[in-house]
């Protein structure tokens, strides 16, 4: 079916309801001779009169009333999808779907999103563990969170917190049996917990000193796809963690976890929300903007 007899039909099933062409124009927001042009076209595809339309009043023909009784209940499905439409254009609504790092969630993302869901209750939230930088848009997300590092150049960012120290932590029971690491080269006689899958693990742990950047790529018996579990690891005493400090402070105040080459610590400028800038901004992730905005004012 091409647009102009999508058109047409759209066009007849709304004067059909109406009995007025001046009305079911400004439900289509079109002009009323516009309405009688897509009407006329569908006619003469047709073959037959559908309305008959007088200075007092608009009706149906014998053939209009048989097209309407076959075609009404599929033109109400089109007339109601329009109405749904049209709703979601101005009010937050439907699956937003985020790609977030599962560091970010427990500690900053899980108030966040209750207070949200609360206040749009029409909106259903999904969120994707992962922690690569991958395009997710082209897998249908409408935003995620990253680390300015790794976030591209063509994206909206809206800084969500930050600085962001990047740590290596390990249990102290570990420690005692292991030692102290007193620069990073020493993790190299370390066995370091990775975390990442397939061609993307994060083995390479960055540092800083005396204002310069410098990498030191690990290596470890055990690589996990899940950073919390890594993290868990660490704990259990199977090797040296790197991870942001905010995803441990927890471990670290129960004594967990104690922080190692403190004075090696990476930073980055933060953690930020990103989308495409080329995108339409929906009303269901605007009105998440707005609410990170509303609670960075607070």
């Amino acid at each position: 079916m091409d647009k102009d007899q999508l058109d047409g039909l759209v066009a007849f099933a709304l004067v059909a309801e109406k009995r007025n062409f001046t009305a079911a124009a400004e439900a289509l927001r079109v002009s009323p001779p516009a309405i009688s042009k897509m009407i006329r076209h569908l006619e003469t595809r047709l073959g037959v009169t559908l309305l008959t339309r007088t200075t007092r009043a608009t009706s149906l023909t014998e053939a209009g009333e048989k097209f309407l009784q076959q075609a009404g209940p599929a033109l109400d499905a089109i007339l109601s999808a329009m109405k749904d439409a049209g709703s979601a254009a101005d009010k937050p609504a439907g699956r937003l779907r985020l790609n977030v790092p599962q560091t970010v969630y427990p500690n900053f993302l899980r108030p966040l999103i209750a207070t949200f869901i609360e206040k749009y209750p029409d909106v259903t939230v999904e969120i994707f563990f992962e922690n690569a930088a991958t395009n997710i848009f082209e897998r249908g997300f409408d935003a995620g969170i990253r680390v300015s590092d790794i976030l591209a150049k063509d994206v909206v960012a809206l800084k969500l917190f930050g600085p962001v120290r990047w740590v290596v932590a390990a249990a102290p029971a570990y420690l005692d049996k292991h030692g102290h690491p007193e620069h990073p080269k020493d993790l190299l006689a370390h066995p370091c917990i990775c975390a990442g899958a397939g061609n993307r693990v994060y083995d390479r742990w960055e540092f800083e000193t005396d204002g310069k950047e410098f990498e030191v790529q690990v290596k470890g018996p055990l690589i996990l796809n899940d950073v919390l579990l890594a993290i868990d690891a660490a704990v259990d005493g199977l090797g040296v963690v790197y991870s942001p400090e905010e995803a441990i402070s927890d471990k670290l105040t129960s004594g967990k976890l104690e922080v190692v080459l403190d004075h090696f610590t990476g930073t980055s400028s933060g953690v930020y929300l990103y989308y495409p800038q080329r995108s339409q901004v929906h009303p269901k992730l605007r009105a998440f903007i707005e609410h990170l905005k509303g609670l960075e004012k607070r």
